[in-house]
């Protein structure tokens, strides 16, 4: 990992972040004041005629679309955020401003799931400024490049980091970014591309690994215990996690890069330019580490993290209570808020004391690290609040009742095309939502109730959910995986969005194709198959047409 500032990384520089940041800013200290004026006794809002209609989803839409159109992250969804405050309240302008701040931010950040979140942000930002100041890094990237000597070596060494690291989505994200930067600038790849790669290897991982936070989720929506059996039956169906990862290795190996990226790739590669004209990130990577690092001093605070942040995951699932809880039994109940938080925390205080006796930093440079590092996670943290503002918006606005009455008045016929047609659904709510997770309670009960759990085609269509999650999760710029890679890449949001959208768009469409052939011949030894060769397929006409 180097040495940029994450506030100069996540956007264009410090001082363009506090510009943009500016509007959305004051406006939420300005109505902030006075919605604090009304009093709690007030008659509430009246009720809305835009609960659970199309409307419902137009908080999302401006959202994502101001941000695609205008670059600007912030504003696009404060806007998105005073729409659902207006729809909710029915432009009540008290109603409004209730709505907005106690309903939405101020209850996201009071959630302790979201906060356990923000805090391992912060020692996740405290630990990168601790291995930087130490020079693990810098003494990592001089190691990699000694042994890493193509840019193919280098997107296939971040593409197995990140199916290695697969117990958590965020974890992942952060972790893959900030280990695999110094080897990325080394082999000239673009942080739009090391961004593209984390984020791959994030929510598609865990939707594909039984030992996952993500697994716990999906297992948590069926009754009867039989989740996990489920989860692991709809694996090879798992078409758009699949068929990502064989995605990132023909692009890495065949070198094809297509769209937006290709433009982002060739300045990295020609001009040695991994930010495209970025020269306040760049300027700053001429920053050195200590001289005197070595690369345990990365990799000890990597490993201490992983083992430490798999023990908390089962510590909160009971493993430890002394009831005969099972290991698996822990995970699929584990609160992965908790076990990151936990687990950051006590690799944050072996990385103190480890620096200390190796005497690579001093207590006052140790110290100093950490209001740098929560200074550096302040963008991501600005965002993902936003993000969760948003889908309070959305959520009080009915958008997912409205979502299941159009799925359930649609579900009994055309029965072979369900896969493909849920696939579709699932994209298009997480991307309009930002959330896998909420993606997966509204349509995996729904479909279960329409296919018997043994039914082949069922657990077609459970898989095609859990794909269709994950594809709208991937897409989405109010995604807070999304956010998260974008971050722990180091790379401007919109720019890894505007690149990531084509690949993801790319995939998505064979899988739309792959579910329509399951649909109609529901098995893995014949459907997956055919899917990855269509998949090899598509790309390799893409790079004909590129040449």
């Amino acid at each position: 990992m180097d040495n940029v500032p994450m506030s100069n990384a996540v956007l264009p520089s410090a001082g363009t972040t506090a510009r943009k940041a500016l509007f959305p800013a004051l406006t939420m200290l300005l109505l902030g004041a006075a919605a604090a004026l009304a009093e709690e006794g007030k008659a509430a809002a009246p009720a809305t005629p835009y609960f659970q209609t199309a409307w419902s989803l137009l908080p999302a839409v401006i959202a994502i679309g101001l941000a695609l159109l205008t670059k600007e992250v912030y504003t696009s969804l404060f806007v998105g955020i005073a729409a659902g405050g207006l729809l909710f309240s029915n432009f009540n302008f008290e109603g409004t401003l209730t709505h907005i701040f106690n309903d939405g931010i101020v209850k996201s950040l009071a959630d302790a799931y979201n906060v356990g979140i923000l805090v391992f942000l912060v020692v996740l930002g405290i630990l990168v400024m601790l291995m930087n100041r130490a020079g693990g890094s810098a003494a990592f990237g001089r190691w990699a490049s000694s042994r890493i000597k193509s840019r193919t070596g280098a997107q296939l060494a971040t593409i197995a980091l990140g199916v290695f690291i697969f117990v958590d989505d965020y974890f992942n994200c952060l972790t893959v970014g900030s280990v695999m930067r110094p080897v990325s600038d080394k082999s000239r790849i673009s942080r739009a591309k090391l961004a593209y790669l984390v984020d791959a290897t994030a929510a598609p991982i865990c939707i594909i690994a039984p030992v996952s936070s993500w697994a716990a989720a999906v297992s948590s929506y069926v009754e009867e215990g039989n989740g996990l059996y489920l989860f692991i039956r709809a694996i090879p169906f798992n078409f758009y996690a699949l068929l990502t990862l064989v995605m990132m290795a023909t692009l890495a190996m065949t070198r094809l890069d297509y769209g937006p990226m290709a433009r982002h790739e060739k300045n990295a590669q020609e001009n040695g330019d991994i930010f495209s004209g970025m020269k306040g990130l760049a300027d700053a990577l001429n920053e050195e580490g200590n001289p005197k690092g070595i690369m345990l001093d990365l990799l000890l605070p990597v490993v201490v993290l992983i083992v430490s942040c798999v023990t908390g995951m089962i510590y909160s699932g009971g493993y430890f209570s002394g009831n005969g809880v099972s290991f698996v039994d822990a995970f699929s109940n584990s609160d992965a808020s908790v076990g990151l938080m936990l687990g950051s925390a006590v690799t944050l205080a072996v990385t103190f004391v480890y620096y200390l006796l190796r005497r690579v930093l001093s207590f006052s440079q140790i110290t100093a690290c950490i209001p740098d590092g929560f200074k550096s996670m302040v963008p991501a943290i600005l965002i993902l609040t936003f993000a969760w503002s948003l889908k309070a918006m959305t959520d009080s606005l009915g958008a997912k009742q409205f979502v299941e009455t159009v799925v359930r008045g649609s579900a009994s016929g055309f029965q072979s095309f369900l896969p493909a047609i849920i696939f579709l659904i699932a994209c298009f709510l997480s991307f309009a939502t930002g959330t896998s997770w909420g993606t997966f309670g509204i349509l995996i009960p729904i479909t279960l109730s329409v296919f018997p759990l043994t039914a082949p085609l069922g657990i077609v269509c459970v898989s095609a959910c859990m794909a269709g999650a994950v594809c709208g999760d991937h897409c989405s710029p109010i995604s807070d995986t999304t956010i998260m890679a974008s971050a722990g890449a180091q790379c401007d949001h919109v720019t890894h969005v505007s690149t990531q959208l084509p690949y993801a768009i790319t995939v998505a469409a064979v899988s739309f194709v792959s579910y329509i052939i399951a649909g109609f011949v529901p098995s893995a030894i014949i459907a997956l198959p055919a899917a990855i060769a269509l998949m090899i397929g598509t790309l390799l006409v893409i790079r004909k047409c590129y040449r």
